[in-house]
């Protein structure tokens, strides 16, 4: 997947955790970027997206590496959060302007895809790692297994 240019035809949910790890080998080839799933590796992510908003260019000439950052922050919070990656309703989709999101164990939905847009448009106040440390939802630490389900926010 080539980093740079328009935002391709996101996978379905299924497939969003080997297109996030397609994103982060290319990202570790070219950049050698340390993204390791961490969550400390958010601070990171906040500051790829600044660095592109220094840049200066249009954000439709950064909407891949942002579309591949997404889903990074997405599979940290798979990964860290018990969260599971969903296929959106079209009402979920209109809203997020996304067809995938994440569940978290308690039910509610989120858009990591989003955030780091948000990010790009409007800088620090919409930090990645503050996203991830504030997220309701999250699988209690000392807790195994997901939580049960709740209706969609």
């Amino acid at each position: 997947m080539p980093i740079e240019g328009r935002a391709a035809q996101l996978p379905d949910a299924d497939g969003m955790q080997g297109y996030a790890a397609g994103f982060v080998a290319e990202m570790n080839e070219r950049s050698r970027l340390p993204l390791d799933y961490s969550v400390v590796s958010l601070r990171l992510v906040d500051f790829v997206v600044d660095g592109l908003r220094r840049g200066g260019p249009e954000r439709s000439g950064v909407d891949r590496i942002l579309q591949g950052l997404g889903a990074y922050v997405g599979e940290v919070i798979v990964r860290r959060a018990g969260a599971r990656w969903v296929d959106l309703d079209a009402d979920q989709t209109e809203l997020f302007g996304q067809t995938v999101g994440l569940r978290m164990p308690d039910g509610r939905v989120w858009n990591p895809l989003g955030k780091v847009v948000k990010r790009f448009e409007h800088g620090a106040s919409e930090s990645v790692e503050r996203f991830y440390l504030l997220l309701h939802g999250r699988r209690p630490p000392n807790r195994r297994g997901p939580l049960p389900e709740r209706a969609a926010c």
